[in-house]
């Protein structure tokens, strides 16, 4: 079942790369919508099937290269199995939203549908080098994506996302390396490597491939000071490439910490914890106040992923520093920080998909040319506010509940990085409320490129069909998190066993 989910985009993908360019462009969206929904529905399915607290399920195991310890082994825990979902749902989102993409659909869709086979497979590879094929492949699916239907600078924005990420991948496969000659027998699984523990007791090897793996996925979040690749990345970008990109591939990142740095890193991440406190605070710090100084919606929006992806190490990095306490506290910070990967990637990929839309029809992310559009599009008004209050973490939301748990599981072992980071809390309340209240409010005044006011058209069909349910969910988690928590909590307090080795 996992096999399938995770390689049936691919399938897909090479199937319409078969068809004829000219292939009638209902049927290449037909196809990235349909196998989009097949893999949304065979999630819920391993869902539905999954019985939380009871490990890693749904487990294939074949071998690939035995002589260097590599297989092909996948399955799906409570770390992973939010993020499956998470992704699934984006995904087709961006395929609803592209419906009336008109340029080069077939190689488009291709593109996208093997995009999101290196997204599913990256979280369900419990193999090092399976991982890190899926982190490669993911960087060439989204360069192309970027310098092909990007905007006037992707080919620039494109390069730089590339040589930043691939840099970081190449950092990242030292430090596997790393973990590979550690392990006796030499393997890469990652099962066996989390059991085995092998850089036990050797603080100076362990110390140089944490910081292998460190800066590899600090590179992917991305997180102070690896940051800078991500602005012109996001701006660039068409509004799909954009969500996927903050929806679901700066999760690698973070996920990767949960997954392989700290319960196969034990004794290193309790010892450097506190510069992952230091990096989380800084990020959440510096994101926000860069986006408060942004004059572009677009790019406003990609700062204040830095700034959310800044929670997520603070809170990982606190979780540790609690040493072997057994705290709740510990627990709920950890929870938090996955919670937080979800909720991130539901709102921050509506936010993006609306700053597609504002483009599409103004023809620039400058939010000065904007001034009064709720009195002419008040559809699109009222799911970009919903989408801004949720992204503040206003209680009734996704955020609330993972900023909550992030800030109430740090603050013990964490209170002063903690308290900043609160402050990253006001900041961003009032960048985000700004922008609504500037492009949103007050007297109409569209771009020139616009035309005729009566041009700003609200919020279509597709565009609705792709939002909204994204929004809702936002909401839905909001108010009813315990079916997704119950899936978390328990790998929670798994990772916390494994880091107090």
């Amino acid at each position: 079942m996992l096999t399938a989910i995770v390689l049936l985009p691919a399938a897909a993908s090479a199937l319409l790369l078969c068809l004829p360019r000219r292939a009638p462009r209902a049927v290449c969206l037909g196809v990235w919508v349909a196998v989009s929904a097949v893999v949304l529905a065979l999630t819920l399915v391993v869902w539905a099937g999954y019985r939380a607290g009871e490990g890693i399920q749904y487990e294939t195991y074949a071998q690939w290269i035995p002589s260097a310890g590599i297989g092909y082994h996948v399955g799906v825990d409570g770390l992973s199995l939010p993020l499956l979902a998470m992704t699934g749902v984006l995904f087709l989102a961006c395929a609803c939203y592209a419906w009336r993409e008109t340029r080069r659909v077939r190689d488009f869709a291709a593109l996208f549908l093997l995009l999101e086979t290196t997204c599913l497979g990256l979280f369900a590879a419990l193999d090092l080098i399976l991982f890190f094929v899926f982190f490669d492949l993911s960087i060439v699916a989204m360069y192309f994506i970027i310098a092909g239907w990007g905007h006037r600078g992707a080919a620039r924005a494109a390069l730089k996302f590339f040589l930043y990420t691939f840099i970081g991948s190449l950092a990242l496969l030292l430090g596997f390396i790393g973990l590979y000659l550690a392990a006796d027998p030499h393997t890469f699984d990652m099962v066996a490597l989390t059991r085995e523990n092998p850089l036990a007791g050797r603080s100076a090897y362990g110390a140089l491939v944490l910081l292998a793996i460190g800066v590899g996925l600090a590179v992917k979040t991305p997180t102070v000071p690896f940051h800078t690749w991500l602005p012109p990345a996001h701006t660039e970008a068409p509004a799909e490439g954009s969500a996927i990109l903050a929806g679901v591939l700066l999760k690698m990142g973070t996920y990767g910490f949960l997954r392989i740095a700290m319960p196969m890193l034990p004794q290193a991440w309790r010892g450097y914890a506190l510069v992952f406190v230091v990096v989380g605070v800084v990020s959440v710090l510096y994101g926000a106040l860069v986006a408060l100084a942004q004059s572009e919606f677009k790019r406003m929006i990609a700062y204040t992923s830095v700034n959310h992806m800044g929670y997520i190490v603070l809170a990982i990095g606190a979780a540790a520093a609690a040493g072997t306490d057994p705290a709740d506290a510990r627990r709920l910070a950890v929870t938090g920080a996955t919670f937080q990967m979800v909720s991130h990637g539901l709102l921050t990929g509506a936010l993006f998909l609306l700053a597609g839309a504002l483009y599409e029809r103004g023809r620039t992310y400058d939010m000065a040319a904007y001034s009064g559009v709720a009195a002419r599009a008040p559809v699109f008004a009222a799911l970009t506010g919903v989408a801004v209050f949720g992204s503040l973490g206003l209680p009734g939301f996704s955020g609330f509940i993972a900023e909550f748990q992030i800030l109430t599981g740090s603050l013990g072992p964490r209170p002063v990085a903690t308290a900043l980071a609160v402050v990253g809390i006001l900041l961003t309340a009032a960048l985000l409320l700004r922008a609504l209240q500037r492009m949103f409010l007050g007297p109409l005044r569209l771009p020139d490129s616009a035309g005729d006011s009566l041009a700003f058209a609200d919020v279509r069909a597709h565009e609705g069909v792709a939002i909204v349910p994204l929004l809702a969910l936002a909401v839905v988690l909001g108010l009813m998190p315990r079916f997704v928590l119950d899936v978390i909590e328990p790998a929670s307090r798994g990772v916390l066993e494994l880091l107090a080795r």
